[in-house]
């Protein structure tokens, strides 16, 4: 899973932003507090992808849905469906478990990967802006104990 992060961010030209290790999944993405849970695509027992994913709530529907970390594949296995297949498996999970909908962010630059996902019928959402705390901003925020 990790090797596929890397690979991603290698990809996007960002695999020096990258801070995890495959100990960070190990710890995070197993056992029963597990963060996210994921589906690893192969072909004839080769790698082909990666889905990372984790169940959110939408309190404006009143239903939860899925949230999806990562998608990727690899070069050799590009043109095959596969991440379609993944977003579809992905969708069922949550399907089966009451979830009416799916989000994700694309990086602003991965224009491939826009196209992909509005042909695989994920439309843009002109309504929400995504903001983040990360660092010394999270951290702060986080000392903050008033409740």
């Amino acid at each position: 899973m990790h090797k596929a992060v890397m690979a991603l961010g290698r990809f996007l030209g960002q695999e020096g932003k990258i801070a995890s290790t495959a100990e960070d999944f190990r710890h995070y993405g197993f056992g029963p507090n597990a963060a996210f849970s994921g589906y690893i695509a192969e072909v004839d027992g080769v790698f082909a992808g990666l889905c990372l994913y984790f169940p959110i709530f939408s309190t404006w529907l009143g239903k939860p849905g899925v949230y999806v970390q990562d998608l990727y594949v690899d070069d050799r296995f590009r043109g095959r469906r596969i991440g379609e297949r993944l977003l579809k498996t992905v969708a069922a999970w949550s399907r089966k478990r009451g979830g009416v909908y799916l989000r994700l962010a694309v990086d602003t630059a991965n224009v491939t990967a826009h196209d992909f996902y509005e042909r695989v019928g994920l439309g843009w959402l002109d309504t929400d802006r995504e903001h983040g705390a990360y660092g010394e901003a999270f951290q702060a925020l986080a000392a903050r104990d008033e409740i």
